[in-house]
């Protein structure tokens, strides 16, 4: 998402925890988890005479998942018999008669749950990318079970007390400072999921995680299908005109996928704007579009999700009050590095009326675009609405700096993007070296898999990538673990990166717009920060940070797509191998903070939207989402008529489903820790082994192991700065002419 990305998390109030600068993703936070029940009757069950794939570790490289081998049977055997066996364990602490120490409760709960680590973090990521059914109706079926798991180890007094005895203990007994992080953040998520409320209190606040979890799950569900069933199909060529013939052929290919021969299909991405507005040049087309994106989760039939989304922001504001919070905000920013609503929304204040100030001016420009169009055309002229803005925002841009998206495509090859630039910033900046495996069985034939290297030769993790949009497929991209990192597991990174890219037609090269490219370099910032990790315990491994910490090492990757040695090593013709001239490089460059007043103020619009969401308390009434999403763009000033939130609240999966409740302004907050950080970079000379063996020290191989302002203010030498952030996203203002 974002351009885009997405994180896929879990499904209750205990998890909530991961492309956008004008780039979003995350990693997935790891699946909530429920007292065991049997399967239903209408469950799938898997051969008896078969034997469960998930039952043992894999026996692959890294012990990668078995796909070969894994049949939608196989999920929810593992999954019933992971809960059945981590709750055991769990007792087992809770039992064990021996005065609790670190060894015997906190490291025990680390090396709990493999059969349900092992089978989930396959789920999420099959639910996520590659869904069907079946799986669908796993999900629904799971997601309480899975609430009331979480619910059974935070809400177990006996095993609480325990995890109480060490933490108050915790300054004697000589601890290592990653176990003493272990010790302090398992205590505060306990605390956090209510091990300190009543008995009464507990028993409301399990129905609650219950309810929240059944409904994220079926948002999840309502908004693939919404997304699916809205594309627009198209049955006259002619009114895809401006779209080039790779991306007709595409629509072509979409419509035979769906049987439709003889049309042509516009799928939707995640996001509110849609890529092929910036390029039709029928009016009723683009209206057409934007219409079925602006409307497809408000149709008022099966797939329509306001009133699951009503229900849900009334759910976590009582979960919050039961936990002694005004909000759900409030409770859910404890262990940010915001810390308060107030803080987060102080913040985005303060890029709001900057950032808005520009798009009008950007409006203006556009506006006279169309009426000098229109005039040429010897039409009336028209007012700006919201699915004119990318085809004329175009038009200015070649305008003002001679430079359209056709222009530069040619020079972006995926594969070629992928080996010549992602990988080699990380070679460059890391020594990582990549080898493509053909041997690893993956979910679907577009995924590949490639193992990684470090700069002394050693294997250090595999990493799979899967790139291209499908109708099973959750809009957006992320990154997420199949195996997480962990000393004390035994176990190395197994990640992956999924994107939504257009797929070509057979026999067609992948060109990617410039978006794409830099979304690729975000999503692998995120899976560096997973590959990278060097930690003892699983629960503070890699990107198992906060969320407005999370996006930083993805955010900062991207400022090296535009460093001038990777740019030239991948931005070359697919078709001669020419570079890009040096004449369409300086347009790029000069064009870099266009339309830069838009892309602010729908981010912002979509972030300030979900904290209004969360700020609601347990008092309030049920909300009209329509009237809600109003009143409070409306309120902060984000309001404008051409430029609609990023996401609208009734498909912002980010935070109905995806772990970002309360929490989107973290793409805002660590575009301010990316920039400032590349400010260093700049300078202490740039791309260098050394300045990158340093970030790799220092922040991308720590993870969660200490508080995390203090690990970024180590590595920075001071508290980051707004300043950089205002400049590279073209806020700052002008110096008044005297």
């Amino acid at each position: 998402m974002f351009r885009l990305r997405m994180i896929v998390v879990a499904t209750s109030i205990a998890l909530a925890a991961c492309s956008q600068g004008s780039h979003e993703s995350a990693q997935p936070a790891p699946a909530s988890t429920a007292p065991a029940k049997p399967a239903s009757a209408a469950a799938p069950v898997a051969d008896a005479n078969a034997v469960n794939p998930f039952f043992a570790a894999s026996t692959l490289p890294f012990q990668a998942p078995p796909f070969d081998k894994i049949k939608d049977a196989d999920y929810q055997p593992a999954i019933e018999k992971g809960m059945a066996d981590q709750l055991a364990e769990w007792q087992r602490i809770a039992d064990n008669p021996e005065p609790p120490t670190f060894e015997n409760t906190f490291v025990a709960l680390e090396k709990s749950g493999a059969l349900l680590n092992r089978v989930m973090e396959v789920f999420n990521g099959v639910t996520s990318a590659n869904t069907d059914d079946t799986l669908q109706k796993v999900q629904e079926e799971e997601a309480p079970k899975l609430a009331a798991h979480d619910d059974a180890k935070y809400l177990d007094g006996k095993l609480f007390a325990r995890v109480q005895k060490v933490y108050d203990e915790r300054a004697t007994l000589k601890l290592d400072p990653e176990s003493l992080r272990l010790v302090e953040v398992t205590y505060r998520n306990f605390v956090q999921h209510g091990a300190k409320l009543s008995d009464a209190d507990k028993t409301r606040l399990k129905a609650l995680n219950q309810q929240a979890s059944t409904l994220q799950a079926q948002f999840n569900n309502k908004l693939l299908a919404a997304a699916k069933d809205s594309a627009l199909v198209v049955d006259d060529k002619a009114k895809l005109a401006g779209l080039s013939d790779e991306d007709i052929a595409a629509a072509a290919q979409a419509a035979k996928d769906r049987k439709l021969d003889g049309k042509w299909v516009l799928t939707l991405q995640n996001t509110t704007q849609q890529p092929a507005l910036q390029s039709l040049t029928d009016r009723a087309t683009r209206k057409a579009l934007y219409e079925a994106s602006w409307n497809r989760a408000e149709l008022g039939n099966a797939d329509d999700t306001r009133d699951l989304i009503e229900q849900l922001a009334q759910i976590r504001a009582q979960e919050a009050k039961l936990l002694g919070f005004p909000n759900y905000a409030a409770w859910t920013l404890q262990d940010q590095m915001a810390k308060t609503p107030e803080a987060a929304m102080g913040f985005m204040k303060k890029l709001a009326p900057a950032a808005v100030a520009r798009a009008k001016a950007e409006a203006a420009e556009i506006q006279a675009q169309i009426d000098k169009d229109q005039q040429a055309l010897k039409q009336p002229t028209f007012k700006l609405e919201p699915w004119d803005w990318q085809y004329y925002a175009e038009q200015v841009r070649k305008a003002k700096y001679d430079l359209d998206e056709s222009q530069i495509k040619p020079y972006f090859e995926l594969d070629n993007v992928l080996q010549n630039g992602v990988f080699y910033a990380a070679n460059q900046l890391y020594g990582l070296t990549f080898k493509e495996r053909h041997d690893i069985p993956v979910y679907n034939p577009d995924v590949r898999v490639f193992e990684v290297f470090d700069k002394d030769g050693k294997s250090l993790a595999l990493w799979y990538c899967d790139y291209f949009k499908r109708d099973n497929k959750n809009g957006g991209a992320w990154m997420d673990n199949f195996v997480q990192q962990s000393r004390l597991l035994g176990t190395k990174p197994v990640i992956y990166n999924v994107a939504n890219f257009t797929k070509p037609a057979a026999g067609q090269p992948a060109l990617l717009s410039w978006d794409d490219v830099v979304t690729m370099f975000h999503e692998f910032g995120h899976a560096l920060h997973g590959m990278l990790a060097d930690e003892q315990y699983p629960s503070l491994s890699g990107t198992a940070t906060a969320r407005d910490f999370v996006e930083f090492p993805s955010q900062f990757n991207e400022h090296w797509a535009t460093n001038p040695k990777v740019f030239a090593n991948f931005a070359k013709h697919y078709q001669t191998g020419a570079p890009m001239p040096q004449a369409l490089v300086d347009k790029m460059k000069s064009a870099g903070k266009f339309n830069k007043g838009y892309d602010m103020t729908e981010l912002v619009a979509a972030a300030m939207l979900d904290m209004n969401w969360h700020m609601l308390g347990a008092d309030a009434p049920k909300q009209d989402a329509d009237k809600f999403e109003a009143a409070a763009l409306k309120q902060d000033g984000v309001d404008l008529s051409y430029v609609p939130p990023r996401y609208r609240s009734s498909y912002f999966l980010h935070i109905w489903s995806n772990g970002y409740s309360a929490g989107y302004y973290a793409y805002l907050w660590t575009q301010m820790l990316a920039d400032d950080a590349f400010e260093w970079f700049k300078e202490h000379g740039g791309m260098t082994a050394q300045n990158g063996q340093r970030f790799r020290d220092m922040i991308l191989s720590r993870g969660n192991t200490e508080e995390l302002a203090k690990l970024y203010k180590d590595w920075r030498g001071q508290n980051p700065s707004i300043e950089p952030m205002l400049e590279d996203r073209g806020l700052k203002a002008e110096p008044k002419k005297k």
